[in-house]
């Protein structure tokens, strides 16, 4: 593993805490009750996502190192990859603020299309290795 491969991996593991401090987090927002029944879940699905999105980043970065990707590819695969998770998860959070669902939902499905276009670009360098 080298190049982009190798540092979004690093940028992957070092944000996994921060998704395990999201769980003890959530658990006082949950005891507290200082939120509404869509904002809760918000909060959950956006630290939901945030994980399992991780999750697989490691696994997609993993078959990346495998392919023969030129580095500019692997660079924007990689890129795709991290700001589609932002996105994802990141628009559920949006949805706890007043007044922006819209936001949100839009975030939210532009973090899906960037995950998308990264999915499919790892498919590509697996078909072609």
């Amino acid at each position: 593993m080298h190049g982009p491969t190798q540092l979004f991996t690093v940028i992957a593991l070092i944000s996994l805490p921060t998704v395990m401090y999201g769980g003890y987090a959530l658990m006082g927002v949950l005891r507290d009750r200082k939120l509404t029944d869509h904002q809760r879940a918000m909060f959950r699905a956006g630290h939901a996502h945030a994980g399992v999105l991780l999750v697989l980043a490691l696994v997609t970065l993993q078959i990346l190192s495998r392919t023969a990707l030129t580095d500019p590819t692997l660079w924007t695969t990689c890129f795709l990859l991290l700001f589609g998770i932002l996105a994802q998860s990141g628009g559920f959070f949006l949805h706890l603020l007043p007044n922006r669902n819209k936001l949100g939902s839009r975030v939210t499905t532009t973090g899906a299309l960037l995950l998308a276009a990264a999915m499919l670009l790892t498919a590509y360098g697996v078909a072609f290795a």
